[in-house]
């Protein structure tokens, strides 16, 4: 049986030459980056290398890098760090209600130590309000927390737009820019941001790793300690083959940004067309002008978990935004968000997301497969 993995934005596969060149700096540079000897040095100068790299993707510094185990620990930094070292300037926070759970409960965790949060809806494309962002704002907003691209159904936020409203406020600016990075430009100077997240295996690299662009001059609140590691940011001896293999991947995915992007969007064109040529009832989440990569479609009289199941049997590796516990599936907290309560779609939905090793054959054949399955199901 052939299978297809369309679950890029849960996870994506390594590039072999990440994996490759990976192995061999693990044998051959070993050290420990703190250490003064020619090990500890060699391993040094791979973490700054790295650093420099990965700052130049996004327009900062070095020193403006915090290297993180992932997307979920930058994420928690951002918000309790800034939260908790800044709380002199109030304990207000605004995020929304579409976020990714890393910052969510981080929010929950704050709002449990008294910190007052306020939770942005958004309309059905996805998207806040800018005014109710502005309305929302108080002299006591320590930190507005709103991500780049939702890695549910693509919708893409005014970061920009909400940066420069905030130029004139004292609120510090965190966005979410897991999904997003890779696939879109992302300069931190343009978007006035003051704190972005991003995780390697996102983008064709090591699980385990990720960094937090931190502004020159904000102050966090570290979340371990232990040694002086990342200017005393955050301790612990960092994961050197993972920062490299997170470098050389960030390279490679920013070189065909363009043609990724081309590909993907012409993916879902071709999913649409098939899904129409099997007469099926469909409409699609996601919006036209987001992710590329993220192609979320509601499948009228289908159940996920139903519909999930049959898909791997099919060969099919897809997803829903929900938390499968016990048996019993959740609805999408972002579909609740974007279409209410009541609405079927948030549990007759479902997320393709797509990546490297993709191919046009691959989404003929899923996209036929899937409307066998739609068919099968809903009988």
């Amino acid at each position: 049986m052939k299978r297809i993995y369309l679950d890029h934005a849960a996870t994506s596969p390594m590039h072999p030459e990440v994996a490759e060149k990976m192995f061999s700096m693990m044998k051959e540079s070993y050290g420990n980056p703190s250490s003064i000897h020619s090990f500890g040095r060699e391993a040094r100068r791979i973490l700054d290398e790295a650093r420099r790299s990965l700052a130049k993707t996004i327009n900062a510094k070095p020193a403006e890098i915090i290297f993180t185990s992932g997307g979920t620990e930058a994420d928690n930094l951002a918000i309790i760090g800034t939260a908790l070292a800044n709380q002199h300037l109030g304990k207000h926070i605004i995020t929304t209600d579409i976020e990714h759970h890393a910052v969510l409960h981080a929010c929950k965790y704050l709002e449990k130590i008294g910190y007052d949060i306020t939770y942005l809806p958004v309309d059905k494309s996805g998207m806040i309000s800018l005014e109710d962002l502005t309305n929302n704002l108080t002299d006591q907003t320590v930190l507005v927390s709103i991500m780049y691209g939702n890695n549910e159904v693509g919708v893409i936020q005014p970061i920009r737009e909400i940066g420069h409203i905030l130029k004139k406020h004292q609120a510090f600016f965190h966005t979410d820019a897991v999904q997003a990075y890779g696939i879109e430009h992302i300069d931190i100077t343009d978007l006035s941001v003051d704190l972005l997240s991003v995780s390697s295996h996102k983008i064709n690299g090591p699980k385990g790793v990720g960094f937090l662009y931190a502004k020159a001059g904000l102050k966090l609140q570290p979340s371990q300690y232990g040694g002086e590691q990342e200017l005393k940011r955050r301790a612990g001896t960092e994961n050197v083959p993972g920062i490299f293999g997170f470098q050389l991947a960030a390279n490679l995915s920013l070189a065909t940004q363009k043609q990724k992007s081309e590909n993907y969007n012409a993916f879902k064109q071709e999913m649409i067309s098939i899904f129409q040529e099997h007469q099926l009832m469909f409409e699609v989440n996601s919006p036209n002008d987001g992710l590329p990569h993220v192609f979320n479609v509601y499948f009228p009289k289908t159940n996920i978990e139903s519909l999930l199941v049959n898909l791997d049997l099919a060969g099919i590796a897809a997803s829903s935004g929900s938390a499968c516990t016990a048996g019993s599936i959740d609805p999408s907290h972002v579909l609740v968000s974007m279409y209410g309560k009541e609405s079927e779609r948030i549990l007759s939905s479902i997320r393709f997301s797509f990546g490297l090793g993709t191919t046009k054959e691959d989404i003929q054949y899923a996209a036929h497969e899937i409307s066998k399955v739609i068919k099968k199901v809903t009988a």
